[in-house]
Protein backbone atom coordinates (compact mmCIF):
# COMPACT_ATOMS: atom_id res chain seq x y z
CA UNK A 1 0.00 0.00 0.00
CA UNK A 2 1.24 3.13 -0.64
CA UNK A 3 2.62 5.98 1.70
CA UNK A 4 -0.38 8.41 0.61
CA UNK A 5 -3.23 5.85 0.34
CA UNK A 6 -2.18 4.77 4.53
CA UNK A 7 -2.13 8.13 5.77
CA UNK A 8 -5.05 8.85 3.80
CA UNK A 9 -6.67 5.47 5.42
CA UNK A 10 -5.33 6.63 8.78
CA UNK A 11 -6.84 10.24 8.77
CA UNK A 12 -10.03 8.42 7.58
CA UNK A 13 -10.12 6.33 10.76
CA UNK A 14 -8.78 9.23 13.40
CA UNK A 15 -11.43 11.31 12.14
CA UNK A 16 -14.33 8.24 12.32
CA UNK A 17 -13.21 7.74 16.20
CA UNK A 18 -12.68 11.17 17.12
CA UNK A 19 -16.08 12.11 15.75
CA UNK A 20 -17.65 9.17 17.79
CA UNK A 21 -16.55 10.25 20.58
CA UNK A 22 -17.74 13.98 20.93
CA UNK A 23 -21.44 11.96 19.61
CA UNK A 24 -21.49 9.43 22.28
CA UNK A 25 -23.01 10.94 25.62
CA UNK A 26 -20.73 8.18 27.90
CA UNK A 27 -17.75 10.18 26.73
CA UNK A 28 -18.94 13.82 27.82
CA UNK A 29 -20.24 11.71 31.35
CA UNK A 30 -16.54 10.86 31.24
CA UNK A 31 -14.95 13.90 30.84
CA UNK A 32 -17.22 16.40 33.51
CA UNK A 33 -16.56 13.44 36.26
CA UNK A 34 -13.02 13.98 35.22
CA UNK A 35 -13.37 17.98 35.26
CA UNK A 36 -15.41 17.75 38.42
CA UNK A 37 -12.70 15.44 40.53
CA UNK A 38 -9.75 17.13 38.52
CA UNK A 39 -10.67 20.50 39.71
CA UNK A 40 -11.51 19.34 43.24
CA UNK A 41 -8.60 18.13 43.31
CA UNK A 42 -6.82 21.45 42.22
CA UNK A 43 -8.81 23.45 44.84
CA UNK A 44 -8.13 21.14 47.60
CA UNK A 45 -4.24 21.16 46.59
CA UNK A 46 -4.40 25.15 46.47
CA UNK A 47 -5.97 25.92 49.53
CA UNK A 48 -5.48 22.67 52.02
CA UNK A 49 -1.80 23.23 53.70
CA UNK A 50 -1.85 19.82 55.51
CA UNK A 51 0.59 18.49 52.77
CA UNK A 52 2.53 21.86 52.65
CA UNK A 53 2.82 21.98 56.38
CA UNK A 54 3.75 18.16 57.23
CA UNK A 55 6.52 18.78 54.72
CA UNK A 56 7.86 22.33 56.11
CA UNK A 57 7.83 20.17 59.77
CA UNK A 58 10.32 17.78 58.10
CA UNK A 59 12.01 20.13 56.91
CA UNK A 60 12.08 22.12 60.51
CA UNK A 61 13.27 18.46 62.04
CA UNK A 62 16.54 18.61 59.29
CA UNK A 63 17.31 21.71 59.71
CA UNK A 64 17.46 21.51 63.74
CA UNK A 65 19.57 18.13 63.24
CA UNK A 66 22.10 20.57 61.41
CA UNK A 67 21.14 19.86 57.92
CA UNK A 68 20.94 22.39 55.43
CA UNK A 69 18.27 22.45 52.77
CA UNK A 70 17.77 24.19 50.18
CA UNK A 71 14.73 26.90 49.88
CA UNK A 72 11.42 25.20 49.72
CA UNK A 73 9.89 25.65 46.26
CA UNK A 74 6.22 26.09 47.00
CA UNK A 75 4.87 26.16 42.93
CA UNK A 76 7.01 23.44 42.44
CA UNK A 77 5.89 20.71 44.99
CA UNK A 78 2.08 21.88 44.42
CA UNK A 79 2.36 21.11 40.37
CA UNK A 80 4.51 17.87 41.21
CA UNK A 81 2.08 17.34 43.80
CA UNK A 82 -0.94 17.64 41.29
CA UNK A 83 0.32 15.84 38.31
CA UNK A 84 0.90 13.10 40.60
CA UNK A 85 -2.99 13.39 41.39
CA UNK A 86 -3.81 13.96 37.61
CA UNK A 87 -2.33 10.80 36.84
CA UNK A 88 -3.63 8.52 39.35
CA UNK A 89 -7.12 9.78 38.52
CA UNK A 90 -6.40 8.83 35.00
CA UNK A 91 -6.10 5.15 35.57
CA UNK A 92 -9.39 4.97 36.72
CA UNK A 93 -10.42 6.61 33.55
CA UNK A 94 -8.42 5.82 30.55
CA UNK A 95 -9.84 2.25 30.87
CA UNK A 96 -13.30 3.72 30.38
CA UNK A 97 -12.06 5.20 27.71
CA UNK A 98 -10.60 2.50 25.61
CA UNK A 99 -12.58 -0.09 26.46
CA UNK A 100 -14.88 0.56 23.71
CA UNK A 101 -12.31 0.86 20.83
CA UNK A 102 -13.03 -2.98 19.65
CA UNK A 103 -15.38 -4.61 21.91
CA UNK A 104 -18.16 -2.16 20.59
CA UNK A 105 -16.78 -3.66 17.00
CA UNK A 106 -17.05 -7.47 17.99
CA UNK A 107 -20.45 -6.98 19.35
CA UNK A 108 -21.91 -5.33 16.51
CA UNK A 109 -20.68 -7.88 14.17
CA UNK A 110 -18.41 -5.15 12.46
CA UNK A 111 -15.21 -6.15 13.60
CA UNK A 112 -14.72 -9.15 10.89
CA UNK A 113 -16.24 -6.62 8.29
CA UNK A 114 -13.01 -4.70 9.88
CA UNK A 115 -10.37 -7.69 9.87
CA UNK A 116 -11.46 -8.35 6.20
CA UNK A 117 -11.11 -4.75 4.93
CA UNK A 118 -8.16 -3.86 2.81
CA UNK A 119 -7.01 -1.29 5.39
CA UNK A 120 -3.82 -2.91 6.97
CA UNK A 121 -4.61 -3.68 10.89
CA UNK A 122 -2.16 -1.77 12.70
CA UNK A 123 -3.29 1.76 10.63
CA UNK A 124 -6.67 0.93 11.67
CA UNK A 125 -5.44 0.16 15.40
CA UNK A 126 -3.39 3.45 15.11
CA UNK A 127 -6.11 5.71 14.00
CA UNK A 128 -8.16 4.51 16.36
CA UNK A 129 -5.50 5.10 19.57
CA UNK A 130 -4.38 8.77 17.96
CA UNK A 131 -8.63 9.93 18.42
CA UNK A 132 -8.93 8.36 21.75
CA UNK A 133 -5.51 10.55 22.67
CA UNK A 134 -6.86 13.33 21.60
CA UNK A 135 -10.18 13.28 23.47
CA UNK A 136 -7.77 12.90 26.27
CA UNK A 137 -5.64 15.78 25.74
CA UNK A 138 -8.93 17.73 25.51
CA UNK A 139 -9.92 16.42 28.44
CA UNK A 140 -6.16 17.28 30.14
CA UNK A 141 -6.21 21.07 28.61
CA UNK A 142 -8.98 22.77 30.44
CA UNK A 143 -6.83 22.00 34.04
CA UNK A 144 -3.71 22.13 32.85
CA UNK A 145 -5.26 25.89 32.09
CA UNK A 146 -6.31 26.31 35.17
CA UNK A 147 -3.08 25.21 36.76
CA UNK A 148 -0.79 27.88 34.81
CA UNK A 149 -3.26 30.20 35.92
CA UNK A 150 -2.50 29.33 39.54
CA UNK A 151 1.05 29.63 39.28
CA UNK A 152 1.14 32.90 36.81
CA UNK A 153 1.80 34.63 40.15
CA UNK A 154 3.96 32.35 41.85
CA UNK A 155 7.37 33.77 43.20
CA UNK A 156 9.81 32.14 42.51
CA UNK A 157 8.51 31.32 39.16
CA UNK A 158 7.59 28.02 37.85
CA UNK A 159 10.07 26.98 35.16
CA UNK A 160 7.93 26.46 31.95
CA UNK A 161 9.99 23.13 31.37
CA UNK A 162 8.32 21.60 33.95
CA UNK A 163 5.29 21.99 33.20
CA UNK A 164 5.73 20.58 29.98
CA UNK A 165 7.60 17.98 30.40
CA UNK A 166 4.59 17.13 33.81
CA UNK A 167 1.92 17.38 30.69
CA UNK A 168 4.31 15.47 28.00
CA UNK A 169 4.06 12.44 30.99
CA UNK A 170 0.68 12.85 31.38
CA UNK A 171 -0.12 11.85 27.30
CA UNK A 172 2.77 9.23 27.33
CA UNK A 173 1.28 7.38 30.11
CA UNK A 174 -2.44 7.56 28.69
CA UNK A 175 -1.11 6.76 25.34
CA UNK A 176 0.25 3.34 26.95
CA UNK A 177 -2.23 2.42 28.98
CA UNK A 178 -4.95 3.20 26.26
CA UNK A 179 -2.76 1.55 23.73
CA UNK A 180 -3.29 -1.69 25.86
CA UNK A 181 -6.68 -1.02 26.65
CA UNK A 182 -7.12 -1.44 22.83
CA UNK A 183 -5.48 -5.01 22.48
CA UNK A 184 -7.77 -5.95 25.69
CA UNK A 185 -10.50 -4.70 24.04
CA UNK A 186 -10.17 -6.26 20.74
CA UNK A 187 -10.34 -9.64 22.68
CA UNK A 188 -13.61 -9.53 24.24
CA UNK A 189 -17.07 -8.11 23.05
CA UNK A 190 -17.96 -6.97 26.66
CA UNK A 191 -17.07 -3.30 27.44
CA UNK A 192 -17.29 -3.91 31.13
CA UNK A 193 -14.76 -7.15 30.97
CA UNK A 194 -12.24 -5.03 28.81
CA UNK A 195 -12.57 -2.34 31.61
CA UNK A 196 -11.90 -4.38 34.03
CA UNK A 197 -9.14 -6.58 32.68
CA UNK A 198 -7.26 -3.32 31.32
CA UNK A 199 -7.55 -1.47 34.73
CA UNK A 200 -6.36 -4.87 36.47
CA UNK A 201 -3.30 -4.81 33.71
CA UNK A 202 -2.69 -1.09 34.67
CA UNK A 203 -2.72 -1.37 38.41
CA UNK A 204 0.15 -4.41 37.97
CA UNK A 205 2.32 -2.35 35.99
CA UNK A 206 1.56 0.74 38.35
CA UNK A 207 2.33 -0.83 41.14
CA UNK A 208 4.89 -3.58 39.90
CA UNK A 209 7.89 -1.87 41.76
CA UNK A 210 6.34 -2.73 45.07
CA UNK A 211 6.76 -6.35 43.90
CA UNK A 212 10.36 -5.86 42.57
CA UNK A 213 11.42 -4.65 45.83
CA UNK A 214 10.60 -8.39 47.26
CA UNK A 215 12.56 -9.94 44.52
CA UNK A 216 16.77 -9.75 44.68
CA UNK A 217 18.57 -9.66 41.67
CA UNK A 218 18.19 -8.97 38.06
CA UNK A 219 14.84 -10.21 37.37
CA UNK A 220 13.69 -7.51 40.42
CA UNK A 221 16.15 -5.15 39.06
CA UNK A 222 14.19 -5.96 35.64
CA UNK A 223 10.69 -5.50 36.88
CA UNK A 224 11.25 -2.29 39.27
CA UNK A 225 11.94 -1.20 35.60
CA UNK A 226 8.34 -2.10 34.15
CA UNK A 227 6.68 0.44 36.86
CA UNK A 228 4.58 2.99 34.96
CA UNK A 229 4.99 4.96 38.50
CA UNK A 230 8.32 5.06 38.99
CA UNK A 231 8.61 6.50 35.30
CA UNK A 232 5.89 8.86 35.64
CA UNK A 233 7.69 10.22 38.73
CA UNK A 234 10.55 11.67 36.78
CA UNK A 235 8.41 13.51 34.47
CA UNK A 236 6.52 15.07 37.53
CA UNK A 237 9.34 16.00 39.04
CA UNK A 238 10.49 17.82 35.88
CA UNK A 239 13.23 15.00 34.68
CA UNK A 240 13.30 14.03 30.77
CA UNK A 241 14.87 10.63 31.31
CA UNK A 242 15.29 9.12 27.77
CA UNK A 243 14.60 5.76 29.51
CA UNK A 244 10.86 6.88 30.77
CA UNK A 245 10.14 7.84 27.19
CA UNK A 246 11.35 4.82 25.84
CA UNK A 247 9.22 2.65 28.00
CA UNK A 248 6.26 4.11 27.77
CA UNK A 249 6.91 4.26 23.99
CA UNK A 250 7.12 0.23 23.87
CA UNK A 251 3.66 0.08 25.64
CA UNK A 252 2.03 1.71 23.69
CA UNK A 253 3.68 0.02 20.55
CA UNK A 254 3.32 -3.85 22.46
CA UNK A 255 -0.47 -2.44 22.50
CA UNK A 256 -0.79 -1.82 18.73
CA UNK A 257 1.23 -4.53 17.69
CA UNK A 258 -0.75 -7.13 20.40
CA UNK A 259 -3.81 -5.32 18.56
CA UNK A 260 -2.95 -5.83 14.96
CA UNK A 261 -2.16 -9.42 15.67
CA UNK A 262 -5.50 -10.05 17.20
CA UNK A 263 -7.25 -8.78 14.52
CA UNK A 264 -5.42 -10.35 12.07
CA UNK A 265 -6.28 -13.95 13.77
CA UNK A 266 -9.74 -13.15 13.04
CA UNK A 267 -9.08 -12.59 9.90
CA UNK A 268 -7.34 -16.33 9.71
CA UNK A 269 -10.18 -17.98 11.37
CA UNK A 270 -12.53 -16.31 8.75
CA UNK A 271 -10.38 -17.41 5.92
Amino acid sequence: MAVKQIISSLLAVYRRELQSYFAAPLAYVIATIFWLLGGFFLVLVLLSPEGLLALTAQRDQALQSGATLAPLDVAYEFLRGYLGVLGSLSLFVLPILSMGLYAEERKQGTLELLATSPVMNWVVALGKLLAVVTFYIGMVLPLMLCVAIALGTAEPAVAPTLLVVGNLGLILLATSVLSLGMFVSSLTSSTVIAAILTFALVIFLWIVDAVARAIPGGLGAALNHLSMLQHFNDFTQGILDTSSVVLFLSYSLLGLFLTAQSIEALRFQRN
